[in-house]
């Protein structure tokens, strides 16, 4: 039945309140018999005080005349009905009582003794008596003025409605207690359901999600305005987080299957019908073709493969920067010149015009990584570009902001929907998915870049084209020191 948080509330924060409850009803219950006992020996002690009225200066060494005084002051004595008053004399026998009944030889008389033996003359004592009945008792020494004794008084009270009083508060006390733990104990549980009952229904959904059941978590209820309500939150958007990932999971292998499996289809086609070339039935022409188009998609298949292992480098930490100091115009340029070919085939300008005057200082960087940026960020503007478009790069350095470099690569392409545009550089996000590409070259780059302490920003309206903006430190004394490696993940 109890079991978990419930399990460990009762343990903990019950056994505390239990122990301190007793504690207090311990204490009230010590603190009342000491009231109540403290109430009596007062009550005793201000009868005894009479005697010193009764007896003051007395002088007389007569035993009779002592007697006669006793006797006359037992007779008088006004609270015969709150106690007893005895009368001992001086060997310590009863000579009378205000119950007019001589208690037997065998009555203790502990006080009496102890008066006998205290400076102050006066003993209290508290216990039972033959009877079994439990009394308190305080004996007063009377001595004459020269200090010799001629009797004691000693007055008697029962403590049985006293003990019956304080057994009856104590078991309200100790009813109050049971009430409060009860109380406490109850509202506790139902306060510890409140939470364990939603956190267990949460806990079933979220099992339900790990297995891929997203749906479940249409299943919670949002009816809590604390932190159960933020946990349901949570959990409802982890769960709608995880349906996306794993659908844009999905896209992305399939996509991936189709970017592997096209040229492959093609590498296998030519390499059939270039085998027809043994019988003399394939001539030069087609051969070469088929060579071309063979040697094209190998390069394209190492190209998917290599950003599916930079992926996978960056994804585990592993991503490994041989930086130097480097000329960024003369990286930059030469990725220009490997894609102006293609752009020209395709029927689309590329137009950069390398700054010749200008003196740019060198930035610090792996130069094979940078080019990757550089080809990621070109290809896909010429890929987003239609035929007869512009795709303009420039490089851009400033005295008015001389730490940084910056690359600007424009199209005059679809752009990127308003939408799409914040997502464009997540792992597997793919806006367009009509055009060629895994998914995951424009993430890799956004990475790189970030190893670089640069960064890779965009702008794009559609229907409009695309601005890719690379910023780069420009290299300083120092930099060499900086680690090799960074653990970095998508």
């Amino acid at each position: 039945m109890f079991k978990g948080i419930t399990k460990r509330w009762m343990l903990n924060t019950l056994s505390v309140i239990f122990t301190i409850i007793v504690l207090i009803v311990v204490s009230l219950i010590f603190v009342i018999t000491y009231v109540y006992q403290s109430s009596v020996e007062q009550t005793l002690s201000s009868a005894g005080n009479e005697l010193s009225l009764v007896f003051s200066d007395y002088e007389s060494d007569n035993t009779t005349s002592f007697n006669s005084s006793a006797r006359e002051y037992v007779e008088n004595f006004d609270r015969k009905e709150q106690m007893e008053v005895i009368v001992i004399n001086s060997s310590g026998r009863v000579i009378m009582t205000s119950t007019g009944f001589t208690p037997s030889d065998k009555t203790q008389m502990p006080d009496f003794q102890d008066a006998q033996n205290n400076s102050d003359g006066y003993a209290i004592w508290n216990g039972k008596l033959l009877s079994g009945e439990r009394a308190m008792s305080e004996t007063r020494i009377i001595s004459n003025s020269n200090g010799v004794m001629l009797g004691a008084v000693r007055y008697i009270v029962s403590m049985e409605p006293v003990h019956s009083r304080i057994l009856f508060i104590s078991v309200l006390c100790v009813a109050g207690g049971l009430a409060i733990m009860a109380l406490v104990f109850l509202s506790g549980l139902m306060f510890i359901r409140s939470i364990v009952k939603p956190i267990g229904e949460l806990s079933l959904i979220a099992g339900q999600i790990a297995q891929g059941d997203f749906s479940a978590s249409e299943k919670i209820e949002h009816k809590y305005d604390d932190e159960i309500g933020d946990l349901c939150d949570a959990i409802s958007d982890m769960a709608k987080d995880l349906q996306t990932t794993e659908q844009t999971k999905n896209d992305f292998i399939s996509r991936v299957s189709h970017e592997l499996r096209t040229p492959l289809t093609a590498i296998k086609g030519w390499a059939e019908t270039m085998q027809l070339n043994e019988k003399g039935k394939l001539d030069r022409r087609t051969f070469d073709k088929g060579m071309g188009v063979i040697i094209k998609e190998s390069a394209r298949l190492t190209s998917i493969v290599e950003e599916l292992l930079d992926f996978s480098r960056i994804q585990s930490g592993r991503m490994v920067l041989n930086k130097e100091k480097l000329d960024i115009l003369a990286e930059f340029d030469e990725t220009v010149y490997m894609l102006k070919d293609r752009a020209v085939n395709e029927g689309k300008h590329l137009l950069y015009d390398e700054p010749m005057d200008a003196m740019y200082p060198p930035v610090y960087g792996d130069s094979n990584r940078l080019k990757q940026v550089f080809l990621n960020v070109i290809d896909n503007a010429l890929k987003y570009t239609p035929k007869g478009g512009v795709v303009a790069a420039q490089v851009i350095y400033s005295k008015d902001d001389p730490d940084i470099i910056k690359i600007i690569v424009t199209d005059t392409g679809c752009g990127i929907p308003a939408e799409d545009l914040p997502k464009v550089k997540e792992k597997f996000y793919k806006a367009n998915q009509t055009v060629r590409g895994s998914g995951i070259g424009l993430a890799v780059a956004d990475e790189i870049m970030n190893l670089h302490h640069g960064s890779l920003d965009i702008e794009s309206g559609e229907g409009v084209g695309t601005t890719v903006t690379l910023t780069f430190p420009i290299y300083k004394e120092g930099d060499e020191d900086q680690p090799q490696t960074e653990n970095v993940k998508l």
